[in-house]
């Protein structure tokens, strides 16, 4: 915030951004993709607590390195196409959002200890606030809403 004397600028604090920090990403689907998207991920998470000043603890940064892993990994797997990876947050959340070419809804299981693998939905499940997919002109969007708590 500024604050005029006499015609005299004088800083007060930090000048919050007003709108979200948005960064989006295409990938080809080739190896590394999946390190790629998570390191994009992390350097987002980073940009956040410089140019927004938001307090995102160790846990919460770990929670959307996890749903962009698991997110990217299923568009990786399930879809004949490159994908796109959207990040946008503030001081209080972050929305992942990938973008793939398969029109195929992704699938969350219930509950089972005793399978073998398939458990990544149930995952983004757990650490999110929100978690929706829909099929869009070119394939489908699934979105997860982190929000942060006090740290």
């Amino acid at each position: 915030m500024i604050e005029h004397l006499d015609g005299a600028v004088i800083p007060t604090g930090f000048d919050v951004p007003v709108e979200p920090l948005r960064r989006a990403a295409h990938y080809t689907g080739e190896p590394g993709c999946i390190a790629e998207a998570r390191a994009f991920a992390a350097h987002f998470v980073d940009q956040l607590r410089t140019e927004w000043c938001a307090t995102i603890g160790d846990r919460a940064s770990g929670e959307v390195l996890l749903v962009v892993s698991e997110l990217i990994t299923n568009a990786d797997r399930h879809s004949n196409g490159p994908y796109i990876l959207e990040l946008e947050g503030s001081e209080s959340s972050v929305t992942v959002c990938v973008y793939d070419s398969s029109d195929a809804l992704p699938l969350r299981f219930p509950k089972d200890p005793e399978r073998i693998g398939r458990h990544g939905l149930e995952i983004v499940h757990a650490v999110a606030a929100e978690v929706t997919a829909e099929r869009v002109p070119v394939g489908k969007r699934v979105r997860a809403v982190l929000s942060f708590g006090p740290q």
